[in-house]
């Protein structure tokens, strides 16, 4: 009987496609951009609008230096893109993608 239960172990693991072990830490170390709450402070305040890292730190009442701090892990992990406008440089989510799973994340919660 062992050997059955062997053998639907391995039926059912060729039917779930698993990513190989460097893409599985990458989403983890993806993911964990997501878990720091002024992070996803930022990631919310520039969702609507562009907003440069003075702006940024009015809003969450934080320290520019702490923004910018965030700022570069951020950009780091291609979660935001910045555009330089005059003296200023303004950052927004880099694509529609980092919106998604923000409000999957979002609507998953508040079930």
């Amino acid at each position: 009987m062992p050997k059955k239960l062997v053998a639907d172990v391995e039926v059912k693991q060729e039917r779930i496609a698993m990513p190989d072990e460097d893409e599985i830490l990458d989403l983890a170390d993806f993911f964990k951009i997501f878990s720091d709450s002024t992070r996803m402070k930022i990631l919310l305040a520039i969702d609507e609008s562009a907003l440069c890292v003075s702006e940024i730190s009015e809003v969450l009442g934080i320290s520019v230096s702490c923004v910018s701090h965030q700022l570069k892990v951020l950009k780091t992990s291609n979660l935001i893109k910045s555009e330089r406008r005059g003296k200023n440089v303004y950052y927004t989510l880099a694509d529609c993608h980092v919106r998604d799973i923000i409000r999957m994340a979002l609507e998953h919660i508040e079930e």
